[in-house]
Protein backbone atom coordinates (compact mmCIF):
# COMPACT_ATOMS: atom_id res chain seq x y z
CA UNK A 1 0.00 0.00 0.00
CA UNK A 2 1.20 3.53 -0.90
CA UNK A 3 1.90 5.78 1.63
CA UNK A 4 0.85 9.27 1.02
CA UNK A 5 3.85 11.88 1.71
CA UNK A 6 3.89 15.31 2.87
CA UNK A 7 5.41 18.22 0.65
CA UNK A 8 8.55 18.43 2.93
CA UNK A 9 9.26 14.60 3.17
CA UNK A 10 8.83 15.30 -0.76
CA UNK A 11 11.75 17.84 -0.93
CA UNK A 12 14.05 15.16 1.25
CA UNK A 13 13.51 12.63 -1.00
CA UNK A 14 14.58 15.10 -3.95
CA UNK A 15 17.59 16.23 -2.18
CA UNK A 16 20.68 14.16 -3.44
CA UNK A 17 24.14 15.53 -2.50
CA UNK A 18 22.61 18.57 -1.43
CA UNK A 19 21.14 18.93 -4.68
CA UNK A 20 17.72 19.83 -5.21
CA UNK A 21 15.78 18.46 -8.37
CA UNK A 22 13.63 21.77 -9.36
CA UNK A 23 10.48 20.92 -10.72
CA UNK A 24 7.87 23.40 -9.28
CA UNK A 25 8.79 26.64 -9.76
CA UNK A 26 6.81 29.78 -8.04
CA UNK A 27 7.76 33.19 -9.57
CA UNK A 28 6.45 36.30 -7.36
CA UNK A 29 5.98 39.09 -10.34
CA UNK A 30 4.92 38.56 -13.33
CA UNK A 31 6.27 41.13 -15.27
CA UNK A 32 8.22 42.24 -17.89
CA UNK A 33 10.83 39.55 -16.87
CA UNK A 34 8.46 36.92 -15.09
CA UNK A 35 5.51 36.62 -17.05
CA UNK A 36 7.93 35.47 -20.81
CA UNK A 37 9.93 33.66 -18.10
CA UNK A 38 7.57 31.87 -16.55
CA UNK A 39 5.83 31.18 -19.83
CA UNK A 40 9.40 29.57 -20.87
CA UNK A 41 9.45 27.39 -17.69
CA UNK A 42 6.15 25.89 -18.29
CA UNK A 43 6.84 25.35 -22.07
CA UNK A 44 10.07 23.52 -20.85
CA UNK A 45 8.06 21.05 -19.01
CA UNK A 46 8.45 22.62 -15.06
CA UNK A 47 5.26 23.23 -12.81
CA UNK A 48 5.34 26.81 -12.57
CA UNK A 49 3.14 29.13 -10.25
CA UNK A 50 2.48 33.21 -11.02
CA UNK A 51 1.93 36.09 -9.03
CA UNK A 52 0.40 39.11 -10.08
CA UNK A 53 -1.18 42.71 -8.22
CA UNK A 54 -3.84 42.74 -10.97
CA UNK A 55 -6.80 40.76 -11.02
CA UNK A 56 -7.31 41.26 -15.15
CA UNK A 57 -3.83 39.13 -15.42
CA UNK A 58 -5.11 36.04 -14.02
CA UNK A 59 -6.20 34.57 -17.24
CA UNK A 60 -3.64 35.74 -18.98
CA UNK A 61 -1.24 33.40 -16.60
CA UNK A 62 -3.60 30.79 -17.01
CA UNK A 63 -3.58 30.66 -20.37
CA UNK A 64 0.12 30.57 -20.84
CA UNK A 65 0.16 27.65 -18.43
CA UNK A 66 1.21 28.89 -15.37
CA UNK A 67 -1.10 28.73 -12.18
CA UNK A 68 -2.49 32.20 -11.24
CA UNK A 69 -1.74 33.41 -7.54
CA UNK A 70 -3.04 37.25 -6.87
CA UNK A 71 -0.59 37.98 -4.65
CA UNK A 72 0.34 42.02 -2.77
CA UNK A 73 3.76 42.24 -0.93
CA UNK A 74 3.71 45.02 1.45
CA UNK A 75 4.79 44.80 5.16
CA UNK A 76 2.63 41.36 5.22
CA UNK A 77 1.66 39.19 2.49
CA UNK A 78 -1.87 39.44 1.51
CA UNK A 79 -3.47 36.55 -1.21
CA UNK A 80 -5.45 33.69 -1.20
CA UNK A 81 -3.56 30.02 -1.03
CA UNK A 82 -0.60 31.57 -0.06
CA UNK A 83 0.73 28.43 1.28
CA UNK A 84 0.25 26.46 -2.03
CA UNK A 85 2.07 29.17 -3.56
CA UNK A 86 4.87 28.78 -1.68
CA UNK A 87 5.07 25.04 -1.77
CA UNK A 88 7.90 25.16 -4.57
CA UNK A 89 11.43 23.80 -4.79
CA UNK A 90 12.29 27.47 -6.23
CA UNK A 91 11.22 31.12 -5.22
CA UNK A 92 11.80 33.82 -8.54
CA UNK A 93 11.60 36.66 -6.26
CA UNK A 94 11.22 39.50 -9.21
CA UNK A 95 9.73 42.54 -7.82
CA UNK A 96 11.55 45.98 -8.85
CA UNK A 97 11.93 48.67 -5.64
CA UNK A 98 10.42 51.13 -7.92
CA UNK A 99 12.23 54.19 -6.26
CA UNK A 100 11.11 56.98 -8.52
CA UNK A 101 7.81 56.15 -7.53
CA UNK A 102 8.27 55.64 -3.99
CA UNK A 103 10.23 58.24 -1.70
CA UNK A 104 10.38 56.23 0.85
CA UNK A 105 11.42 52.99 -0.98
CA UNK A 106 14.76 53.00 1.39
CA UNK A 107 12.54 51.84 4.20
CA UNK A 108 9.43 50.02 2.29
CA UNK A 109 11.09 47.65 -0.31
CA UNK A 110 13.11 45.70 2.22
CA UNK A 111 10.27 45.31 4.57
CA UNK A 112 8.52 44.10 1.58
CA UNK A 113 10.90 41.66 0.71
CA UNK A 114 11.68 40.56 4.28
CA UNK A 115 8.21 39.85 4.23
CA UNK A 116 8.49 37.48 1.53
CA UNK A 117 11.48 35.72 2.34
CA UNK A 118 9.91 34.91 6.00
CA UNK A 119 7.36 33.18 4.33
CA UNK A 120 9.59 31.37 2.60
CA UNK A 121 11.44 29.98 5.19
CA UNK A 122 8.10 29.36 6.98
CA UNK A 123 7.28 26.90 4.38
CA UNK A 124 11.24 25.49 3.89
CA UNK A 125 11.49 26.79 0.12
CA UNK A 126 14.40 25.27 -0.38
CA UNK A 127 16.22 28.01 -2.99
CA UNK A 128 15.36 31.27 -3.74
CA UNK A 129 16.63 33.71 -6.56
CA UNK A 130 16.71 37.40 -6.16
CA UNK A 131 16.84 39.87 -9.52
CA UNK A 132 18.99 42.64 -7.78
CA UNK A 133 20.80 45.01 -10.23
CA UNK A 134 23.66 46.31 -11.41
CA UNK A 135 22.59 49.84 -9.62
CA UNK A 136 24.23 48.26 -6.35
CA UNK A 137 27.59 49.47 -7.68
CA UNK A 138 29.24 52.49 -7.65
CA UNK A 139 30.54 54.84 -10.72
CA UNK A 140 34.41 53.83 -10.03
CA UNK A 141 35.47 54.23 -13.40
CA UNK A 142 36.96 50.99 -13.57
CA UNK A 143 35.81 47.51 -14.49
CA UNK A 144 33.97 45.80 -11.58
CA UNK A 145 33.11 42.05 -11.22
CA UNK A 146 30.78 40.78 -8.26
CA UNK A 147 33.81 40.89 -5.74
CA UNK A 148 33.88 44.87 -5.98
CA UNK A 149 32.69 47.38 -3.25
CA UNK A 150 29.11 48.34 -2.98
CA UNK A 151 28.75 51.85 -3.40
CA UNK A 152 25.04 52.91 -5.46
CA UNK A 153 24.18 56.61 -5.98
CA UNK A 154 20.49 55.81 -5.58
CA UNK A 155 17.95 55.12 -2.67
CA UNK A 156 16.61 51.70 -5.43
CA UNK A 157 20.42 50.88 -5.00
CA UNK A 158 20.39 51.34 -1.40
CA UNK A 159 17.65 49.09 -1.00
CA UNK A 160 18.62 46.17 -2.94
CA UNK A 161 21.76 46.39 -0.93
CA UNK A 162 19.68 45.84 2.08
CA UNK A 163 18.15 42.69 0.85
CA UNK A 164 21.48 41.54 -0.42
CA UNK A 165 22.78 41.56 2.57
CA UNK A 166 20.00 40.68 4.75
CA UNK A 167 19.75 37.14 2.39
CA UNK A 168 23.68 36.46 2.81
CA UNK A 169 22.95 36.04 6.14
CA UNK A 170 20.41 33.15 6.00
CA UNK A 171 21.27 29.80 6.30
CA UNK A 172 17.83 29.44 4.42
CA UNK A 173 16.44 29.18 1.57
CA UNK A 174 20.05 28.88 0.09
CA UNK A 175 19.61 32.47 -2.19
CA UNK A 176 21.31 33.27 -5.12
CA UNK A 177 21.06 36.86 -6.39
CA UNK A 178 21.18 38.22 -9.74
CA UNK A 179 22.68 41.55 -10.54
CA UNK A 180 20.75 42.64 -14.26
CA UNK A 181 21.96 45.28 -16.17
CA UNK A 182 19.50 47.90 -17.71
CA UNK A 183 16.99 45.56 -19.23
CA UNK A 184 15.76 45.79 -22.93
CA UNK A 185 13.90 43.71 -25.22
CA UNK A 186 10.33 42.97 -25.31
CA UNK A 187 7.88 45.96 -24.97
CA UNK A 188 11.41 48.11 -23.71
CA UNK A 189 12.24 50.21 -26.45
CA UNK A 190 15.25 52.04 -25.57
CA UNK A 191 15.23 53.97 -28.83
CA UNK A 192 11.96 56.24 -26.83
CA UNK A 193 14.04 56.93 -23.49
CA UNK A 194 16.23 59.75 -24.56
CA UNK A 195 14.73 60.74 -27.74
CA UNK A 196 14.41 64.49 -28.90
CA UNK A 197 16.58 65.03 -25.77
CA UNK A 198 18.98 67.66 -25.87
CA UNK A 199 22.80 68.00 -24.14
CA UNK A 200 22.39 64.88 -21.64
CA UNK A 201 25.74 65.01 -19.82
CA UNK A 202 27.70 61.90 -19.73
CA UNK A 203 27.52 60.80 -23.53
CA UNK A 204 30.98 59.08 -23.73
CA UNK A 205 30.19 56.91 -20.89
CA UNK A 206 29.61 53.11 -21.64
CA UNK A 207 26.75 51.01 -21.17
CA UNK A 208 25.77 48.06 -18.79
CA UNK A 209 22.93 46.46 -20.60
CA UNK A 210 21.47 42.84 -21.14
CA UNK A 211 18.60 41.78 -23.37
CA UNK A 212 15.32 40.08 -22.14
CA UNK A 213 16.09 36.65 -24.28
CA UNK A 214 19.61 36.81 -22.47
CA UNK A 215 17.88 37.24 -19.03
CA UNK A 216 15.35 33.95 -19.87
CA UNK A 217 18.30 32.15 -20.99
CA UNK A 218 21.19 32.58 -18.50
CA UNK A 219 17.91 31.79 -16.14
CA UNK A 220 17.34 28.56 -17.60
CA UNK A 221 21.03 27.92 -17.49
CA UNK A 222 21.23 28.82 -13.89
CA UNK A 223 18.10 25.94 -12.94
CA UNK A 224 18.73 23.48 -15.45
CA UNK A 225 22.26 22.95 -13.92
CA UNK A 226 21.30 23.97 -10.27
CA UNK A 227 24.05 26.44 -9.89
CA UNK A 228 22.63 27.88 -7.08
CA UNK A 229 23.99 29.51 -4.43
CA UNK A 230 26.34 32.27 -6.23
CA UNK A 231 25.75 36.31 -6.88
CA UNK A 232 25.94 36.99 -11.04
CA UNK A 233 26.03 40.13 -12.98
CA UNK A 234 24.06 39.48 -16.12
CA UNK A 235 24.76 41.82 -18.70
CA UNK A 236 25.93 41.37 -22.19
CA UNK A 237 29.37 41.52 -23.28
CA UNK A 238 29.74 44.64 -25.17
CA UNK A 239 29.63 48.20 -23.54
CA UNK A 240 29.48 50.87 -25.98
CA UNK A 241 28.98 54.59 -24.92
CA UNK A 242 26.04 56.05 -24.57
CA UNK A 243 25.74 58.43 -27.32
CA UNK A 244 26.57 55.83 -29.76
CA UNK A 245 23.48 53.35 -28.63
CA UNK A 246 20.86 55.74 -27.45
CA UNK A 247 21.06 57.76 -31.23
CA UNK A 248 21.09 54.36 -32.99
CA UNK A 249 17.84 53.02 -31.31
CA UNK A 250 16.29 55.90 -31.61
CA UNK A 251 16.96 56.39 -35.64
CA UNK A 252 15.84 52.51 -35.34
CA UNK A 253 12.39 53.80 -33.90
CA UNK A 254 12.30 56.67 -36.01
CA UNK A 255 12.57 58.99 -33.53
CA UNK A 256 14.57 62.35 -33.37
CA UNK A 257 17.81 60.95 -32.02
CA UNK A 258 18.83 62.74 -28.37
CA UNK A 259 22.36 65.15 -28.42
CA UNK A 260 24.98 64.56 -26.23
CA UNK A 261 27.32 67.61 -24.34
CA UNK A 262 30.96 67.16 -24.11
CA UNK A 263 32.30 65.92 -20.72
CA UNK A 264 35.51 66.59 -19.68
CA UNK A 265 35.28 64.23 -16.94
CA UNK A 266 33.18 60.58 -16.81
CA UNK A 267 31.60 58.90 -14.41
CA UNK A 268 31.11 55.39 -15.95
CA UNK A 269 31.30 51.61 -14.55
CA UNK A 270 31.92 48.63 -16.73
CA UNK A 271 30.06 45.59 -15.00
CA UNK A 272 31.99 42.44 -16.04
CA UNK A 273 29.70 39.19 -16.93
CA UNK A 274 32.65 36.44 -16.88
CA UNK A 275 31.54 34.96 -13.76
CA UNK A 276 28.32 33.96 -14.93
CA UNK A 277 29.56 33.04 -18.55
CA UNK A 278 32.21 30.59 -16.20
CA UNK A 279 29.80 28.88 -13.88
CA UNK A 280 27.35 28.31 -16.48
CA UNK A 281 29.02 28.20 -19.29
CA UNK A 282 26.55 30.77 -20.91
CA UNK A 283 27.12 32.16 -24.21
CA UNK A 284 24.81 35.74 -24.58
CA UNK A 285 22.34 35.19 -27.72
CA UNK A 286 23.02 39.33 -27.52
CA UNK A 287 26.41 39.89 -26.76
CA UNK A 288 26.42 43.19 -28.78
CA UNK A 289 23.82 46.21 -27.80
CA UNK A 290 24.31 47.93 -30.72
CA UNK A 291 22.89 45.18 -32.07
CA UNK A 292 19.68 45.01 -30.50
Amino acid sequence: MNRIISFSEAKLLHTQNDKTLIQTISILGCGWLGLPLAQTLAQAGYTVKGSTTTPDKLLTLTEAGISPFLIKAGDELEGDNLRDFFQTDLLFVNIPPGGRRDPDVEETYPRKVKAIVEMAMRMEVPELVFVSSTGVYGNDNTTLDESAALNPSTASGRALVVIERYLQLLRAPRSTVLRMGGLVGGSRKPGRFLAGKKDIPNGEAPVNLVHLDDCIGLIQSLIKQEAFGHTLNVVADGHPTRAAFYTAQAEKEGLEPPTFKGNKELTYKIISNEQAKALLAYAFRHPDPMKF
